[in-house]
């Protein structure tokens, strides 16, 4: 009974640290910029998107479970070396999230109480280091990134209950879009499961021991809740900027959230966006450095030893770049874009992955999983050429 109860905590807290960690900055950022260039089309973007999103982590997690073994082990048994190069894609992207969430915090905490964005960075980067510096530290996170992501889903709800969005022509256009753009694709499942997004919760569930065949069901289940919260969030903050645009308002450019909680909720809701983005912001930090580092802690026994001082060194060269160079311009943007990128790589490894018996032993991939993960691959890859030739 003790062990289900712990099995279902496990796998409930992988779902919310995918979630959560892609549920950042740049997530809300990009959100609100599509929704102002493609109105109620931005819908289909988005559906199209969740079920990419499922595609990619049912393949890759159900891949780490069966193999006991995180990514970049996985890869270098895939072929030798790619498995390092892999880990060094994946952490010099988390680097750049990073420091972008820093950023991030510090823009949430000067919303909400007036704080300078400096101080607010460094406060916020004080917080995610506290969480690995506890003995409990994964306990911590687990239950920190739950409870930023509940307050999160509440107040996004509320701006799009009160921006009244208009719900018939987003539910056509999300069916019958009059525009489509490959770069918001690309960007939006880049941000949700691009990167190191997707395995943050799927090593989680290899460091609760929760592993093999048996496990798959479950697996499969705490794979789409990930994917569900995340999305979520994302199709409420979609509906709040659609109702604020629906009303001839005009958002922000120079800061396209915040600006259309304010004019849904005026200085309430100002602060409410400091507050969200504020909670997405630390929890992203606290989701990347997690992953960044557990990219790398199986190269080395020294890393293992000393795992959680590696997360905060890794936190804390973040807010150091951030401080010393300022907010990075496009890279809350851009960010996800560069891991949508990436993804077809670590998706194609973990499909080869899935077919060699050294690595799964006697599993069996289903044949429609695959199709679907060659399927994302090839569109991933072609949309990603596109955009890299400026088409």
């Amino acid at each position: 009974m003790n062990t289900k109860r712990n099995t279902t905590s496990a796998l409930i807290a992988a779902a919310m640290l995918m979630a959560i960690s892609a549920v950042g900055p740049g997530f809300l950022t990009q959100t609100t910029v599509f929704t102002k260039s493609l109105g109620a089309s931005f819908g289909f973007v988005i559906l199209l998107s969740i079920f990419i999103d499922i595609g990619v982590q049912l393949n890759i997690w159900r891949v780490l479970t069966v193999s006991g073994q995180r990514a970049q082990d996985v890869a270098n048994r895939v072929l030798p070396g790619l498995g390092t190069i892999l880990s060094c894609l994946i952490v010099i992207g988390g680097l750049a999230f990073s420091i972008g969430n820093v950023a991030g915090a510090g823009l949430g905490l000067e919303a909400l109480i007036g704080l300078d964005v400096t101080t607010g960075s460094v406060l916020a980067a004080g917080i995610a280091v506290a969480v690995f510096a506890n003995r409990q530290a994964g306990q911590v996170m687990d239950r920190f990134t739950q409870l930023m992501g509940f307050v999160m889903i509440l107040a996004i709800i509320y701006i799009a209950f009160v921006s009244k969005p208009p719900m018939a022509e987003a539910a056509l256009r999300t069916i019958v879009p009059s525009a489509i753009d490959f770069m918001a694709i690309v960007t939006l499942v880049g941000g949700t499961v691009g990167g190191y997004i997707t395995f943050a919760g799927g090593h989680r569930l290899i460091d609760a021991g929760v592993v093999g065949k048996e496990s798959l069901p479950e697996v499969n289940k705490s794979a789409v809740m990930g994917i569900s919260v995340a999305s979520t969030i994302r199709i409420f903050l979609f509906l709040a900027s659609l109702g604020i645009i629906s009303q001839g308002m005009a958002i922000d450019d120079s800061n396209p959230t915040g600006s259309v909680f304010q004019l849904a909720a005026g200085a309430f809701g100002y602060r409410l966006f400091g507050l969200v983005m504020f909670a997405a912001a630390v929890t992203s930090v606290i989701g990347s450095a997690y992953t960044s580092v557990s990219f790398v802690k199986s190269f080395s026994p020294f890393i293992q030893r000393n795992e959680n001082w590696i997360i905060i060194t890794f936190i804390i060269i973040s807010t150091c770049v951030f401080v010393v160079v300022g907010k990075p311009v496009n890279l809350l943007i851009m960010a996800g874009a560069v891991n949508g990128i990436i993804l077809p790589i670590s998706l194609g490894v973990m499909l080869i992955a899935a077919y060699k018996k050294d690595i799964v032993g006697s599993y069996k991939q289903p044949l429609l999983l695959t199709c679907i993960g060659i399927v994302i691959v090839v569109a991933m890859t072609w949309m990603s050429v596109r955009i890299l030739l400026g088409g």
